[in-house]
């Protein structure tokens, strides 16, 4: 794996297998329930086709052919359309630590904030410390319990921002 090769982009139909098998491998290596989360989302194995709309977008992290992770927005589910939620961010152990991660979400923050959103709502499990730590970082803060309609009843921690 080249650095110098590794772009990030919007998804292509192409791209659904590669970044299903991202997502999913994320939970087992963390030891992330399989029920109430992402892991089991009807879109997870069709990602392209789930980020459609006028006002979602999903991007990933190719590395000449291979997807390596990705990251995308979208109107949270049941509840103010001026809110966003951050969804399905998730890296293979390859690229992890090295800045791509915050690069993404960066793009997926300046993706919501153009798409004329005005808060951004994001979902996680408490194992992922790293990804809690950047987004507290970037100013988001902890709610005491989940907004909308998204299904994840096994994520945990809740966090928001305006934008």
């Amino acid at each position: 794996m080249r650095k110098d090769t590794i772009v990030i982009r919007e998804i292509e139909p192409k791209d659904n297998a590669q970044i299903e098998q991202v997502i999913r491998a994320c939970f087992h290596e963390f030891k992330i329930p399989l029920e109430g989360t992402a892991y089991e989302d009807e879109e997870t194995p069709r990602m392209y086709e789930s980020y459609q709309n006028n006002n979602d977008i999903y991007f990933v992290l190719d590395n000449d052919g291979k997807i390596l992770g990705g990251g995308g927005i979208k109107t949270l589910s049941s509840f103010d359309k001026d809110v966003c939620e951050i969804q399905k961010m998730y890296f293979s152990p390859k690229v992890r630590g090295k800045g791509y991660g915050k690069k993404l979400f960066e793009m997926c923050m300046s993706a919501a904030t153009d798409l004329g959103y005005k808060k951004c709502y994001l979902e996680s499990a408490p194992q992922l410390k790293t990804a809690i730590h950047i987004y507290e970082s970037y100013g988001f803060k902890h709610l005491e319990k989940s907004l909308g309609n998204t299904g994840h009843y096994s994520c945990g921690v809740w966090m928001i921002r305006d934008l």
